[in-house]
């Protein structure tokens, strides 16, 4: 069976397609000109077609010889200058893949959504997230939608930014008073889950929402990072109101790292019933401690 995947090139992305290859599947993936390189050993073991899924014309009778499509683009920031939009990557994006999907004849589409996608959203990632969900359930096809949580892995950017802060300067910034809560899922859940609906009937129509087997204030994640790497932090809480305030003026800049949207999405929380997915999947729950442990040595 072989899939056609984008978002390969990326954190999960490349996770994905290991577990893909593993499984026996053929894979093409639409990489962007110039990041074959990202793809590293298994550039060898794929099919590469250059382009990305907001330019509909390199869509074009590329996916014919599939069996199904996993999308798992998405961006957490936007760049407006260089046409980096959430409505873009995230909307159009699908959109543009769903059209062709069902154009060349492939009726599997696998997506990956976000925890929080809502119409009423506070923010346009969530309200985009929501609105490519919408376009795959109107769509006709035999659609599957995961929506998970902040994953972490090997070469995430969420506990790997944290454990680089505490290797340097033994403290860490915590907005407000940190007491949100969250439900890290660990790479290897999420990508299991993935691999293993793409031929299950039972999954077809199906969203689910993907969250690790714990929900952890924000404080505890960091505790849980520096017991890890036996680093006790220190925790310096800035008020939400400088926060705002300084992402309001530096969040265009690319280096600064967080945007006023994340601040909004952070505090309000991403946590969800997590036993559905591990029981339909018959997936073993990695904890936190358990996943960082095994990559952050």
């Amino acid at each position: 069976m072989k899939i056609f995947l984008t978002g390969s090139t990326g954190f999960v992305g490349k996770q994905l397609l290991k577990e893909l290859l593993e499984n026996k599947y053929k894979v093409k993936c639409l990489v962007r000109k110039g990041s074959e390189h990202k793809l590293g050993q298994y550039i060898n073991h794929i099919e590469v077609v250059n382009g990305d899924i907001t330019d509909p014309p390199c869509l074009e009778n590329v996916i014919a010889d599939c069996e199904a499509v996993i999308n798992i683009v998405g961006i957490i920031r936007e760049i407006p200058g260089k046409g980096v939009t959430f409505e873009k990557l995230h909307y159009e994006g699908t959109h543009n893949l769903i059209r062709e999907a069902k154009k060349q004849g492939v009726d599997r589409f696998i997506q990956m959504s976000a925890l929080g996608a809502k119409p009423e959203g506070k923010t346009l990632y969530q309200q985009t997230k929501f609105l490519a969900e919408e376009c795959i359930r109107k769509s006709g096809l035999d659609y599957t939608i995961f929506r998970p949580s902040i994953i972490f892995g090997n070469e995430d950017k969420f506990v790997n930014t944290f454990a680089g802060m505490l290797k340097i300067q033994q403290f860490i910034p915590v907005i407000g008073d940190g007491k949100y809560k969250l439900q890290p899922v660990a790479v290897e859940n999420v990508v299991d889950a993935f691999v293993d609906s793409i031929e299950r009937r039972d999954t077809f129509g199906k969203l689910y929402e993907v969250g690790g087997p714990e929900k952890i204030e924000f404080n505890d994640v960091i505790n849980i990072i520096g017991k890890v790497l036996c680093l006790p932090p220190y925790k310096i809480h800035i008020p939400v109101w400088i926060m705002n305030t300084l992402a309001e003026m530096l969040d265009w800049i690319p280096a600064f790292p967080v945007t006023k949207d994340q601040i909004t999405m952070l505090l309000e929380g991403n946590t969800c019933d997590e036993k559905p997915f591990f029981d339909h999947f018959k997936i073993n729950p990695i904890y936190l401690k358990e996943g960082i442990s095994r990559y952050l040595y």
